[in-house]
């Protein structure tokens, strides 16, 4: 069923149960340290700082205002990211010097998350080049449960069917994942960050071709 309204609220809760799992179990871990060795595994100088960037946007593309094409923002995106992924792939990730580029970056990653799922590869993309490594996947949790809550709400106001029973019955599987994408993380974080930024690279990239393609030849 190719309708986002059947399947964005089935993710959206589930996102919702598990980015605050991660937040608050971060906030625990962190508690337990000693108080000159607290720093926590979310980067909320930086979470904020993007934030007062997407908001607007954000709603923006959840009332659906000023929508442009969405096989035309998928495009835009994912070839944006692709150059952002070959960078991480050759060992040498794209890094602007100008703030700008990746304010607007962040414009269009706020706006498309309000008017569909495309966005995630392309805010990755830009976190994951000022946000350390060992934070990028906590903090990347929190901001989606912020900008989530906002579409779910949105959902609410307009009536649409959260879809509960089929939550209910993906759940045992969607926390099988959760745990096996722990594992994986963790394993990844103490890999060399070489190693690290190729793989997500190379996910990346994977990603973006694969979309490109059905673009094309859908």
């Amino acid at each position: 069923i190719d309708d986002p309204l059947i399947f964005l609220p089935i993710i959206s809760v589930h996102l919702l149960i598990f980015s605050s799992w991660i937040a608050w179990r971060s906030h625990l871990k962190n508690k337990q340290l000693p108080l000159e060795e607290q720093s926590g595994s979310i980067d909320w100088k930086y979470l904020i700082h993007t934030l007062k960037i997407m908001i607007i946007p954000k709603l923006i593309g959840v009332f659906g205002l000023l929508t442009l094409p969405n096989s035309v923002m998928s495009v835009i995106i994912l070839v944006i990211v692709s150059v952002y992924s070959i960078g991480y792939i050759l060992n040498k990730p794209f890094k602007s010097n100008r703030p700008w580029v990746d304010n607007l970056f962040l414009v269009l990653g706020g706006y498309v998350s309000g008017t569909s799922l495309i966005a995630a590869p392309l805010v990755i993309a830009v976190y994951s080049a000022h946000v350390a490594r060992n934070q990028l996947r906590e903090t990347m949790f929190v901001l989606w449960f912020i900008l989530v809550t906002i579409k779910m709400i949105s959902f609410v106001i307009a009536g649409v069917d959260l879809q509960l029973i089929h939550q209910l019955w993906l759940f045992p599987s969607v926390l099988v994942g959760h745990f096996m994408g722990e594992r994986l993380h963790s394993y990844m974080v103490r890999a060399d960050a070489r190693v690290f930024y190729r793989v997500l690279g190379a996910v990346m990239l994977l990603i973006s071709l694969i979309g490109i393609s059905r673009m094309f030849f859908a």
